[in-house]
């Protein structure tokens, strides 16, 4: 029994083929974004963005969370996977690449499900859990700056409403993780939140090998 499917280029173009179902709209927002300096590593992948538009779909979400904007890619995916009165808040450190993104939510015909949220994430999110966010969102999404990723992860688990999903990005972070000589605030902030997840006795947890490490967790 193989223990790991090599994801090289000829198969992630299969993939590509049998299931991405991406539309005009996102596949320029991506392609935008990838021209910009450090856009293609900072962007998810397009699968990663339909994976998590199919998890909105399926568990029928309204109320998503998302921590790290960026150009609006996986915004746009998960904004278009929302029901008519659904509505998604996005959090970032500035408005200049949201603002990318923002003619292309226009286009899709969402933007009116898209509430920008701009400043440092872990003051937004408290100033939100002091208006009375608490247990509100469905889904939320981190893929912000990862030295931070305990706290949000924290936060999260407060606002995310019990039986939601926390969705974690860049949870083995380019293989940083297991790299003994790589001890900066990012990858010392991602294996510390994945090792909170792991003892943490609130959550359901499922880390899972593909894109660049994506840990799903469910608020018990």
């Amino acid at each position: 029994m193989a223990n790991q499917i090599a994801a090289g280029p000829e198969i992630l173009a299969y993939v590509r083929e049998f299931s991405l179902r991406e539309d005009e709209v996102l596949r320029e927002l991506r392609q935008t974004t990838a021209e910009l300096p450090g856009g293609e590593a900072m962007q998810v992948m397009a699968e990663e963005g339909q994976f998590l538009a199919f998890l909105i779909a399926t568990t029928g979400v309204a109320d998503v969370l998302e921590i790290g904007t960026f150009t609006g890619y996986s915004t746009l995916w998960m904004a278009r996977a929302l029901p008519p009165h659904g509505k998604l808040v996005t959090c970032d450190i500035t408005d200049r690449w949201p603002e990318i993104g923002a003619e292309y939510w226009r286009r899709a015909g969402v933007s009116e499900r898209i509430d920008v949220r701009v400043g440092a994430a872990v003051e937004t999110l408290e100033k939100m859990l002091a208006d009375g966010y608490a247990d509100r969102f469905g889904l939320v999404f981190i893929d912000a700056d990862k030295a931070n990723y305990p706290q949000y992860y924290e936060l999260a688990l407060r606002l995310v409403r019990p039986g939601g999903l926390v969705v974690v990005d860049n949870t083995l972070f380019f293989g940083r993780v297991i790299d003994p000589l790589a001890n900066d605030a990012d990858t010392t902030g991602v294996r510390e939140v994945n090792a909170r997840i792991r003892d943490d006795q609130r959550v359901d947890v499922c880390m899972l090998p593909m894109a660049d490490g994506i840990t799903l967790v469910r608020r018990r």
